[in-house]
């Protein structure tokens, strides 16, 4: 193993910026083919709430006891 490869995990430090990670977010890797159609958060966003809306009843997943607004237009956007 090259030099630069070896890591001392005696000097590792927690991550910094672990708590501003929003919990209730779930990322996700797009294929490149799917990443060239879907170029921004809010277009894939668009997509799969489309897609929820055209789901028959029987098959859309039950919210936890929140109201469905997590799936209006404006609620929810994320800037990456």
């Amino acid at each position: 193993m090259h030099k630069e490869y070896r890591f001392d995990y005696r000097k590792a430090q927690p991550n910094r910026f672990a708590g501003r990670i929003d919990q209730t977010r779930l990322v996700v890797s797009l294929d490149p083919a799917v990443s060239k159609v879907f170029t921004t958060p809010e277009a894939v966003n668009a997509m799969l709430r489309a897609l929820i809306a055209a789901m028959p009843k029987a098959m859309k997943p039950k919210t936890s006891g929140k109201s469905s607004s997590k799936l209006s237009k404006n609620n929810g956007r994320n800037s990456y």
